[in-house]
């Protein structure tokens, strides 16, 4: 099926405000109008610029899954009877039987964009909804009315090339703000990623530039997380035996395994989420560095298959010419003429320095959230921010402004340092979604659970935990008593 394209204005240009504006059509926001779109009477309409669904189009590598399984879908998390889920487009596709004689757990992570792409077109075909995708629509800015209680969302239509077609005005009694992140390069290859004569690109561009990448006579790879792996595991693999010329570099003591042990993945439930919120802030910032373990390592599958390609290489005799370092950071780079990079390395554990000459570099360097600063300019000064000038996020995901603002701006995917190292995690996507939707209605349309964890993560039992053993006749834990 067909992406949609702009769709049109009329409905979200109206003087009667939308209950929910959502700016941002990532695997987030979507799953918010999924789940939106058979509450009557809510009506949500979300923006994108992007012309269509596209859920990072550069990474969409031959063989590479989710490293979460199927059921972390748009909504099944929240409502696995909802017409969205996974499940259903692999039967309305006739693909069910093979899925399930397939046994796999995990998803290819073309088939989780094509299933995406799939919501958003029946989203955007169903005319009987209120909920509506504008694709093509660019969010300027957004302002808070006093006088009509209301947020107004400026937007400029884009034509099919990405200019200016026409500008708009959207009114929203809430927001929801769902803009994703950003690749992040080192301060050092900065300079190299804007001259292009050299390919340095980041992972997010990866497919873009694959044909040229094979091509080049030595790739360096930087980044050992999972991005990384998969981009230095395609090389390898489809360069010749013997002329492999590849360096993978890391700054990172190990190329490590994923923490994935089931008492680990507690850490990307709502029990931990609302644990790390109550923490001091002070906690939260130290506590969030100690945890890259958790989310930004290697898939040990994905290590397997590198060990096990690399081997395949050594039985007739010799070694591949791929080196993998890691406890390496790139100081400084700059180009040897037209053709060349010179990367000036330093090893953290021996104190040496060193150079490497390479033809091409791609950045496995991981992403940065997107700044609210430029949209939510506007309400700045009705914004409370934490002792490192970040939005403050209360526990229903909702930025804490001042009490002039009566409207709620909800967040998605930027509120790390206060919801833990499940922000990011398509896992949590449905629940979040299901408990803005509640707060939105002040109803419960998705009941949703008290408990999702076997792991306690503090003395204290949650209320929610507290209430059910109460039920069951067992005592909660008193708090110590203070010193």
């Amino acid at each position: 099926m067909n992406a949609p394209g702009p769709a049109p204005d009329s409905a979200v240009q109206s003087e009667a405000p939308l209950d929910v504006a959502a700016v941002g059509i990532g695997p987030f926001n979507l799953s918010l109008a999924a789940l939106a779109q058979p509450l009557a009477g809510l009506r949500l309409a979300a923006f994108d610029q992007r012309t269509d669904f596209r859920w990072h189009p550069g990474l969409l590598i031959d063989g590479t899954t989710l490293q979460v399984p199927f059921l972390a879908d748009l909504v099944s998390l929240a409502d696995p009877t909802s017409r969205f889920s996974y499940l259903n487009y692999l039967r309305l596709h006739e693909r069910l039987f093979p899925f399930y004689l397939a046994e796999r757990l995990h998803t290819p992570r073309a088939e989780f964009d094509a299933y995406c792409r799939w919501v958003s077109a029946e989203l955007a075909a169903d005319d009987g909804s209120s909920t509506g995708l504008h694709f093509g629509h660019q969010v300027d800015a957004v302002r808070w009315n006093l006088e009509r209680a209301v947020f107004e969302i400026d937007f400029t239509r884009l034509d099919q090339d990405g200019e200016a077609d026409a500008l708009g005005r959207a009114y929203a009694r809430n927001l929801s703000l769902g803009i994703g992140t950003a690749p992040q390069v080192p301060e050092p290859l900065r300079p190299l990623v804007e001259a292009p004569a050299v390919p340095v690109i980041h992972s997010a561009d990866y497919l873009d530039h694959r044909e040229r990448l094979l091509a080049a006579e030595h790739v360096t790879v930087v980044g050992s997380g999972q991005s990384g792996a998969e981009v230095f595991l395609d090389l390898l693999t489809h360069r010749p035996a013997g002329q492999e010329r590849l360096h993978w570099l890391t700054r990172s003591p190990a190329f490590a395994p994923m923490e994935y042990s089931k008492l680990g993945l507690e850490h990307f439930t709502p029990d931990y989420e609302r644990y790390f919120h109550a923490l001091p802030e002070q906690t939260r910032n130290t506590l969030l560095p100690r945890q890259n373990q958790l989310y930004k390592a290697i898939d040990s599958g994905t290590i397997d298959d590198i060990h096990r390609e690399l081997h395949r290489r050594t039985l007739g005799g010799g070694w591949p010419s791929a080196v993998l370092t890691p406890g390496v950071t790139v100081r400084t780079a700059g180009r040897i003429g037209t053709t060349q990079i010179e990367l000036h390395l330093q090893h953290v554990e021996q104190d040496e320095r060193d150079r490497l000459t390479t033809h091409a570099v791609v950045l496995a360097t991981g992403y940065r959230e997107r700044s609210l600063d430029r949209i939510l300019a506007a309400l700045d000064p009705y914004m409370r921010r934490d002792a490192a000038e970040r939005p403050r996020v209360d526990a229903q995901h909702r930025l804490v402004l001042d009490p002039a603002v009566t409207g709620d701006v909800f967040v998605h995917n930027a509120q790390t340092h206060t919801h833990g190292v499940g922000t990011p995690d398509l896992g949590l996507a449905a629940h979040r979604s299901a408990s803005v939707l509640n707060t939105l209605t002040g109803a419960e349309p998705y009941p949703l659970p008290r408990r999702t964890a076997f792991t306690r993560f503090g003395l204290r039992r949650p209320a929610a935990d507290a209430e059910t053993a109460l039920r069951a006749g067992q005592s909660a834990l008193r708090p110590l008593p203070a010193n």
